[in-house]
């Protein structure tokens, strides 16, 4: 069984068409890169899976559900949360804050998915259940190497720190799959190589990964499947060496 498959996905705005019938899967415990030229379609297709962009046709399923036409908040309660090419903390909360927003949200996730006898196994007075988010954000900010920076407010953080918090946040929420877009764009080589260790600790978690990036050193290293998009259109799939030997990715992307 796939955690997420979609078939023949198709997003026009007016004449634009920024997805053409793509099909695409990822499995449970996997690290799919997508990559392609600027404007092939892959934010979109992101947006798309999110809920962001409702499909102007085809099918997205997460463990065998249909989720194509869901609000952005209901699928990130199933499971699936992501980050953003612009990052999008919020800047007047700390960074303890911002991601105590995702904890919190996933709480009520788990209350809603487990039903009654899960939400009676959860509940504790408001100072317990408060006390125990705070402390999950602290492990968390920790893991992202930003516990240092717990009660700075986001808009001081540095790009680094700024994209470590927004997965910060995402996992807060327990995803079983995290969408990744462009979380090293920007960073230096050292910060790089950091992110890679990091993506690596996450996905040792139990957790599905799904990233979009140019840093073609990251998706050679993390990617166990690669998908090319090119014009809204999957051009390529394959492990990161075959993909990077096929002539018509060399030729819309990679380059001589």
């Amino acid at each position: 069984m796939y955690l997420l498959e979609g078939h023949q996905i198709t997003k026009r705005f007016g004449g634009l068409v920024a997805l053409n019938k793509v099909d695409f899967f990822i499995k449970p415990g996997e690290i799919l890169g997508l990559i392609g030229p600027n404007g092939a379609g892959k934010t979109t297709l992101f947006n798309v899976i999110t809920g962001v962009y409702t499909p102007s046709s085809g099918t997205i399923l997460f463990r065998e559900i249909p989720i194509s036409g869901l609000k952005p908040h209901q699928i990130c309660q199933l499971g699936i949360s992501r980050t953003y090419q612009l990052v999008r903390p919020f800047p007047s909360l700390t960074a303890l804050q911002n991601v105590l927003v995702g904890i919190y949200f996933g709480q009520d996730k788990r209350s809603t998915w487990h039903g009654e006898e899960g939400k009676g196994k959860e509940e504790k007075t408001g100072g317990g259940r408060k006390k125990d988010a705070e402390q999950e954000a602290l492990e968390l900010l920790d893991f992202l190497g930003l516990s240092h920076k717990a009660h700075t407010l986001a808009r001081n953080l540095t790009m680094m720190e700024r994209k470590r918090l927004e997965i910060a946040r995402a996992l807060g929420t327990h995803p079983q799959l995290l969408l990744l877009d462009e979380v090293m764009a920007g960073l230096t080589p050292s910060e790089i190589s950091s992110t890679i260790s990091l993506i690596r600790q996450i996905r040792e978690r139990g957790i599905t990964i799904c990233l979009i990036e140019h840093i073609m050193k990251a998706i050679m290293e993390l990617s166990d499947r690669v998908v090319v998009l090119h014009h809204g259109e999957k051009i390529a799939e394959g492990t990161p060496e075959e993909v990077t030997h096929d002539p018509g990715v060399i030729a819309a992307y990679l380059g001589e």
